[in-house]
């Protein structure tokens, strides 16, 4: 009777333990025997020139030149498929040393450069990064950019970006609008024009297409209504969405001409999306952050209202399942 008795309690203890551990995603995929599903990863969100910016001289400066603020990344995104074993950049900004570092961590792979390299455009927080790539640092071999048009050719014909090309430390690969483009059997991105200061290329947004998630990236645009196309609808279209927050408003540009810098204030974006559903005011992830932007300290009053309208802002080193 007692080891009946013994066998029962353990019984029991053995279901309550069960139900106090729920399995999530990644224990299932280890259960089955399968890698876990790919994932994407933010490992950006401050617009090009960084924070603290150079030669700033504002209060939202100041501090960090003294102290540096380790999670002021420019901005990028990381996709990791586990399944096949690879790992891909969004942009090659001036972070890229420690971005790429995040990412193969996150991805647990062996290989310290990415499968692939994907650009939006010729300003200098999006693409200086592949210097680092040259033979003054990593002499990397063949690692494959994904361009468009325009930006295919300034790179090959401008220094020092030609010569990664000539010595064969990238690949280049073409990119056209709306072509989708397999980088493994479960993730495909879809390149986009959109409006912006295109002084030495195009520039595009992607939509990036997992198993589960899909994902608009659009770091940098002028006003949404110079775009031939809908936001709202672009929003529809998706799970997520990573679009320009570059300014709250003109207030914080009050020492530059606006209309050399367009770009949707983020003020005007909640106006814009204001009668969207509680579901798709969810994700909208505010990114590409000035340094002047307000929404980049957690605690302003700016960060408050962006939440509570229903609106999200893009973290360094946030997680998203594809």
């Amino acid at each position: 009777m007692k080891f009946i008795y013994l066998i029962s309690v353990l019984l029991i203890i053995s279901c309550a333990d069960s139900e106090r551990k729920p399995q999530d995603a990644s224990s299932k995929d280890v259960v089955s025997g399968q890698k876990p599903k790919p994932s994407l990863i933010v490992l950006g969100t401050i617009q090009d020139a960084g924070s603290p910016h150079i030669a700033c001289k504002k209060d939202c400066c100041k501090l960090l030149f003294q102290q540096p603020d380790k999670q002021r990344k420019v901005v990028s995104l990381g996709v990791v498929d586990p399944q096949y074993n690879k790992y891909f950049l969004f942009e090659a900004t001036p972070d890229i040393s420690e971005q790429l570092k995040i990412l193969k961590n996150a991805g647990k792979s062996s290989k310290e450069l990415p499968d692939g390299i994907l650009l939006t455009h010729a300003h200098i927080g999006h693409y200086t990064g592949l210097m680092y790539l040259g033979k003054e640092a990593t002499n990397a071999s063949k690692v494959p950019v994904y361009v468009m048009p325009k930006m295919k050719q300034f790179l090959e014909t401008n220094g020092p970006w030609g010569q990664l090309v000539s010595d064969e430390n990238i690949l280049l690969k073409g990119l056209e609008q709306k072509v989708p483009v397999k980088l493994t059997p479960n993730i495909t991105i879809v390149p986009f024009r959109v409006p912006h200061r295109d002084e030495y290329s195009e520039t595009v947004g992607y939509k990036i297409e997992g198993p589960d998630t899909s994902v608009l990236f659009i770091p940098d645009i002028d006003k949404w209504e110079k775009w031939d196309e809908s936001i709202i609808t672009a929003i529809a279209s998706v799970d997520l969405a990573f679009i320009d927050a570059s300014f709250y408003d003109a207030e914080e540009i009050n020492n530059r001409d606006i209309t050399q810098i367009p770009h949707p204030f983020v003020i005007e974006s909640m106006q814009l999306f204001q009668n969207l559903s509680e579901t798709e005011k969810s994700k909208v992830h505010f990114i590409h952050l000035n340094h002047t932007n307000p929404l980049i300290n957690p605690q302003s009053p700016q960060t408050k209202a962006v939440l509570e309208s229903g609106f999200k802002i893009a973290r360094f080193q946030q997680l998203f399942k594809l």
